[in-house]
């Protein structure tokens, strides 16, 4: 059985990393948002060991992630949407779904066989630094077993894949805590299937500028069976206790984890902002439902969260948390 190494962001790391990755293996690395369980997007057998690793169905598509913006269009397939996203938001916490050029080397497993491909160019130096090096895309979904709470630190990454990946890259914890924003710009307008760190007014404030539109204005869209992007899965991001949102008040034996005026209640006092902050919150939510997984909680309460900027994206990932389990 494999045991990770998991060692400290630094040369000699992301050195051995881009080995790894070129030899077929996987490796889990920080971005901005969430750790990712990478693997050469090129190669089939590595594509294939990420499903295996996390037990992901292989249906549901990968990010694949690259160095630089024009890196990104060599792959998939700009449109004026697109290069105005791209512009504005890469490198970020911000993925975008394109049509496959004819020669785009990437798997077709990478994409579920589909002809449009998710494409992502992260802000995270390290992450930045590691595709440099490699110098090719890696598909890195978030780097945990499927349908569980997603990875904020390099510890969490080793609990869930430990035993089932070649290294993880330490670079403590992430800055904004969940994933990234996916956008269909692969046709004319643009249509946000998960929300997330680009918040969905500055999306649609982008397009205008540029003389476009964003086609959905509220509901992102849930697609179980046949997901066309990442993160579209009805049941997902789910800690081993139950998930009860919008709780105001704890119930016996709930580890409450507070926002705003509602506080923290239970054996850890976990509250992901008591200022309110949608951004602090953000960056404490999968972290705290670690917490409150290994402590033990048989249920975990989250107090409302309004559903503006990154709150729609934290509720996001609470409703999927909280979805009947599959």
């Amino acid at each position: 059985m494999k045991h990770a190494e998991c060692l400290a962001l630094s040369d000699y790391t992301i050195d051995r990393a881009a080995d790894i990755l070129r030899a077929g293996g996987l490796v889990a690395f920080p971005t901005e948002t969430v750790y990712g369980l990478g693997g050469d997007a090129c190669n089939g057998d590595a594509v294939a060991a990420i499903f295996a690793a996390k037990g992901r169905p292989a249906f549901n598509p990968l990010i694949s992630h690259v160095a630089t913006v024009d890196a990104a269009f060599e792959l998939g397939i700009e449109t004026a949407a697109a290069r105005a996203l791209a512009d504005a938001f890469w490198p970020g916490p911000m993925t975008l779904i394109l049509h496959r050029q004819p020669d785009c080397p990437i798997a077709r497993l990478t994409s579920a066989g589909l002809d449009r491909i998710a494409l992502r160019v992260p802000a995270h130096k390290g992450a930045c630094q590691l595709l440099r090096h490699f110098g090719g895309p890696v598909a890195a979904p978030s780097a945990n077993p499927s349908g569980r709470i997603s990875p904020s630190r390099a510890a969490h990454v080793m609990a869930g894949l430990g035993n089932a990946i070649d290294l993880v890259i330490d670079d403590g914890p992430c800055s904004s805590g969940v994933e990234s924003t996916v956008i269909n710009a692969s046709d004319a307008s643009a249509t946000i299937l998960r929300p997330g760190g680009v918040t969905r007014t500055s999306i649609a404030g982008c397009l205008a500028a540029a003389g476009l539109q964003l086609a959905n204005t509220d509901d992102t869209v849930t697609t179980p069976d046949a997901p066309v992007s990442p993160g579209q899965l009805a049941s997902h991001y789910a800690p081993a206790a139950q998930l009860v949102m919008n709780v105001t008040t704890a119930t016996k034996g709930m580890e409450l984890i507070g926002f705003g005026p509602t506080g923290g209640h239970g054996q850890l006092d976990l509250t992901l902002s008591a200022a309110g902050d949608d951004v602090e919150a953000a960056a404490n939510l999968f972290d705290m439902l670690h917490a409150a997984d290994a402590a033990g909680a048989k249920v975990i309460g989250v107090a409302p969260v309004p559903d503006t900027g990154l709150g729609e994206a934290i509720n996001d990932r609470l409703r999927r948390a909280a979805a009947p389990r599959t």
